[in-house]
């Protein structure tokens, strides 16, 4: 692999939105300003990963120092566990599992503290490609043709994302003009019309018509939160992760696990250390599923699933002769798309959004708006941390990873790939 130098750069999945992350830097944008119009660009030319109905997550580098920024959606206010009455699991398509959707929130929020350009140039790339089209991609052509028999009894699906009740194939030019205005009006309202008004209205009113949960008041009770990213160290790096209730945790673990297990004496892809990674990740998975939740939910803090006792506790039940599988510890109390993007002044962004299964729950709100299947996360175990509730955000699998080294930043990255990422960033 060859490395490639330059003074700014933005790295994503799908070409187009890339490039409009660069136009935006040649107009005078900083990172989080490419940032977001590459992540705005992605909810249209990638619709089978993410849409305005997704969640998001940000890690952002700017003036020597490393902030977070959590923009996942709570549950309706008619979400009780009696709601769920007589299912073992939670819905995982339809309206009952769409959760409010908090990426919109994140793009005004990331703008408002740190952009340079005004709001509304971030958004002529996604507007121009819905309203004048883009050539479909072959791995996007292949997801969209998989997601039409699954998702074309949800409201709005079949309206929306197909053509007479088929998907685009390779090289097809889509056009989405209702998705254009949409986006022509958060831009031009700061994404105020899309939480408190003529947007959040229409939602609110297809939930209604079409058996959802989701209201007005929801949709205005909405709030993304500016949060401590949370680090951990390793020799001389610390890895920094978005605390609970999303997974980034689970990394952290593992790689406190293979510490202890002084793992990197191993080489880098012998069966030895690739054995005492995937036996961490295991034990990691193990932790995260009964105990990560939101985390005004949780029984347990972040920093006690990161105790380095703890840790050395679970890392000794690995066999370095075999497999096995693990219950969650006993603590001692006391679909995706990911981008990044840096630019010559040094501010680097680590960001992820998603409707979290493919285009999400299927139900699509008027103006191409895809609601995301993000409340699948929740439990429906009595007593456990990650029960569903009126207004608690669900356990999520999306996170965004920043690493630095000697307190200077290295590197901004993450995967795609749902509860694989913990696994991927370690």
């Amino acid at each position: 692999m060859n490395p490639v130098y330059a003074r700014n750069i933005v790295a994503t999945s799908q070409p187009l939105a890339a490039q409009a992350g660069l136009q935006v830097l040649a107009k005078g944008g900083n990172a989080v300003d490419a940032a977001l119009a590459c992540a705005i660009t992605l909810t249209v030319v990638e619709p089978t990963m993410n849409g305005l109905g997704g969640d998001a997550f940000a890690l952002v580098w700017h003036e020597g120092m490393l902030h977070g920024l959590n923009a996942s959606g709570r549950a309706p206010a008619a979400w009780t566990p009696a709601h769920f009455a007589g299912r073992k699991t939670m819905p995982d398509r339809g309206w009952g599992s769409v959760t409010v959707p908090g990426v919109v929130s994140s793009w005004v929020a990331l703008s408002k503290r740190f952009g340079r350009l005004p709001f509304t140039d971030l958004f002529e790339s996604a507007i121009r490609y819905a309203r004048d089209g883009f050539a479909v991609t072959r791995v996007i052509a292949k997801h969209w043709a998989e997601a039409v028999p699954v998702l074309k009894p949800y409201p709005g699906f079949i309206d929306s994302f197909t053509r007479a009740g088929r998907a685009p194939v390779q090289g097809e030019i889509w056009r989405y003009p209702d998705q254009a205005k949409t986006l022509e009006r958060i831009a031009q309202t700061d994404g105020e019309s899309f939480y408190r008004g003529d947007i959040a209205a229409s939602i609110a009113a297809f939930a209604r018509a079409s058996g959802g949960d989701i209201t007005e008041d929801d949709l205005a009770a909405h709030e993304c939160d500016w949060v401590e990213p949370l680090g951990f160290d390793y020799k001389d790096h610390r890895l920094y992760e978005i605390p609970p209730n999303g997974q980034g945790i689970g990394a952290q673990m593992a790689l406190g696990m293979l510490e202890h297990l002084k793992a990197s004496q191993h080489p880098s892809l012998s069966a030895q250390r690739i054995h005492l990674q995937v036996e961490a990740m295991k034990l990691a998975f193990a932790d995260l599923q009964a105990h990560v939740a939101d985390p005004a939910s949780m029984k347990t803090s972040p920093n006690a699933l990161l105790n380095k006792d703890y840790l050395a506790e679970r890392a000794n039940l690995i066999d370095p002769a075999k497999a096995a599988s693990y219950p969650p510890g006993k603590l001692h109390h006391g679909g995706t798309v990911y981008l990044c993007a840096a630019d010559q002044e040094g501010n680097m962004v680590s960001f992820i959004q998603s409707n979290f299964k493919g285009f999400g729950s299927g139900v699509v709100a008027p103006g191409g708006i895809a609601l995301q299947n993000r409340g699948w996360g929740f439990s429906l175990e009595e007593g456990h941390p990650n029960v569903v509730a009126p207004g608690k955000r669900p356990f999520h699998t999306i996170i965004p990873a920043f690493l630095t080294k000697n307190g200077q930043p290295t590197m901004a990255y993450g995967v795609m790939g749902g509860n694989m990422q913990a696994q991927g960033h370690l």
